[in-house]
Order: structure tokens, then C-alpha cells, then sequence
């Protein structure tokens, strides 16, 4: 399956938790919205972030939304590849399997 539909399947799914807990969602929609747009760091530094923490966490979907996010924020592949090395360095060989999987979505976002 490719990340474009990873990425549907992944709204979708989405979309029907937040039908399912509309308050919740709403309230993590507007933690979201609070942390990307507040603060020192820019929206693709915080990215790079959230990209090492899905590694980290084994999370695929949050690993393509973040990519996404990424591309959409201007990201290079060398400045994408700095922070998939500092996720490996930080989570291991586990680290790696993840990453090589953002790495792949990245590419295929791209081309």
C-alpha cells in the first residue's frame, strides 16, 4: 500500500474516532493548533520533532501525517535524513525500521 493511502486510511479512521468522542477530539485539535502555532520553534522545527517522537513510538501513521506535514513546510530530504539519524542514535535498531520507513514516505510524497 502506498503512503497517499496509508494517509486516507489514516484520516479516515480518524474522522471516525473524532465522530465517536467529539469533545475529546476537539480539545486535542485545539492542543495541536496551540502548540504548532505557539512558541519560539517554527512549525518545521517542531515537525522534525514530532517525526523523532512517532519514530521512537513506533507510530506509522503518525510517522506519515508528520512527514506530510514536513513536505507541505518546505522540508529537504538531506534535512529529513538528519533527523531519521537522530531518531536512530536515540531509539536503536528498532529506530532504524521506522525510519527507513519515513524515509520512504518521504520520497514517495516528493516525486
Amino acid at each position: 500500500m502506498s503512503y497517499r493511502d496509508k494517509l486516507s486510511d489514516t484520516r479516515k479512521g480518524l474522522r471516525n474516532l473524532n465522530n465517536a468522542i467529539p469533545e475529546a477530539a476537539q480539545a486535542f485539535g485545539g492542543l495541536s493548533k496551540a502548540v504548532k502555532q505557539g512558541g519560539v520553534l517554527d512549525f518545521k522545527t517542531k515537525e522534525f520533532i514530532a517525526l523523532g517522537i512517532a519514530i521512537a513510538g513506533r507510530c506509522e501513521d503518525c510517522i506519515g501525517l508528520h512527514v506530510e506535514a514536513m513536505v507541505k513546510a518546505g522540508a529537504t530530504r538531506a534535512e529529513v535524513a538528519d533527523v531519521l539519524a537522530m531518531s536512530i542514535q536515540m531509539g536503536g535498531g528498532p529506530a532504524m525500521m521506522y525510519a527507513a520507513r519515513a524515509m520512504t514516505c518521504f520520497d514517495e510524497l516528493t516525486n
